[in-house]
């Protein structure tokens, strides 16, 4: 019996010695590894350190003047006064935020806000991916790249500009009432700009204009990267052109369509202010009425600059749900994503 608890003894010390040499083994192989990686990841950053170097100004405005000015977010739960401290203010807690969801024209400009958000989002895919793809399908090469080039015009004319082509158009004795009422359609002119019930739709109109040959660019860039052998073995099967463009093209460039969706969810709430402040009129006044213009008027317009900071707060939340939804959702269904 001792005997063999002597060799049961000297055979666990034997474990113990052959897991302890084992452990050092993988102690060092680990050290090595990660010796490895920090050397080839000190390599990657000499081989692009000119790289780094020009990213290095733009990682400096962007902590200057994208994520500092969050510090005042601290004013939407203030009574801000100009004439005292920084952390001198009163502190209100959320009454800003209560007398915002009590307002009625806050609610009216989150539901202006919203409707033309979509309305933008809808028919500005719909137009820029349908533009895309004609450009795309073109076999003259001049008439393409004519047709490019004259597409990304509006893209770079002033809103300023656009408005009173727009308001020149549509006036009574514009070329649109003009035409209809040469076609039969009118029996008289009608002044478009006043109607309450069209502002939305000149908007989204404007908007689709002068901005769908200069959002196609990326899906031309995109398509530039199909395999051209896919089109050709779909050809020899016998598919025609709306076959190829149905079941190669889009699929081909459907995670960019995904990825840019997400972002123009994010930013459906973040539609600025300036084609509805120069479209719009007296008349048109609560249907051009948005959340950023409801800020800068009932905010730093009337020096309430608490109150238009909650404004702008709650805008920002709102941008942030959007993206984690539309990108959540995207995760769910096997999609592009991009987070």
């Amino acid at each position: 019996m001792i005997i063999e608890k002597l060799f049961t003894v000297e055979e666990q010390e034997g474990c113990w010695m052959e897991t302890t040499s084992q452990l050092k083994e993988m102690k060092t192989n680990y050290k090595q590894v990660i010796n490895k990686r920090e050397k080839r990841k000190w390599k990657q950053i000499k081989e692009q350190k000119f790289l780094i170097f020009m990213a290095f100004p733009f990682v400096i405005w962007l902590i200057v003047f994208r994520y500092t000015p969050i510090l005042g977010w601290i004013m939407a739960f203030q009574d801000y006064r100009p004439q005292y401290g920084f952390f001198e203010q009163e502190w209100v807690g959320l009454a800003n935020f209560r007398e915002l969801f009590q307002s009625q024209m806050f609610h009216q400009a989150l539901k202006n806000t919203l409707g033309m958000g979509l309305l933008g989002l809808v028919f500005g895919f719909l137009s820029t991916i349908t533009f895309a793809v004609l450009i795309n399908e073109l076999r003259f090469t001049k008439l393409k790249r004519l047709t490019q080039t004259i597409s990304y015009l509006p893209h770079f004319v002033s809103w300023v500009i656009v408005a009173n082509l727009v308001t020149t158009m549509l006036a009574p004795d514009g070329v649109v009432n003009q035409l209809l009422v040469y076609l039969g359609i009118l029996n008289d002119p009608v002044h478009f700009m006043a109607q309450p019930n069209l502002f939305w739709g000149i908007v989204t109109a404007a908007e689709v204009w002068k901005s769908t040959g200069w959002g196609a660019i990326i899906y031309l860039a995109a398509m530039a990267g199909i395999d051209p052998g896919l089109y050709e073995a779909a050809q020899v099967d016998g598919a025609n052109r709306f076959q190829r463009i149905l079941h190669i093209t889009l699929p081909g460039i459907r995670p960019t369509i995904i990825v840019l969706l997400i972002m123009s969810i994010g930013n459906l709430i973040n539609i600025g202010f300036e084609r509805q402040m120069l479209l719009g009129n007296n008349i048109v006044a609560n249907q051009a009425l948005v959340i950023d213009r409801y800020a800068l008027d009932y905010g730093i317009g009337l020096f309430r600059f608490s109150y238009g900071t909650a404004i702008g707060m709650f805008r920002s939340a709102i941008s942030i749900v959007l993206i984690f939804l539309a990108n959540g959702f995207a995760k769910k269904i096997g999609e592009g994503r991009i987070m």
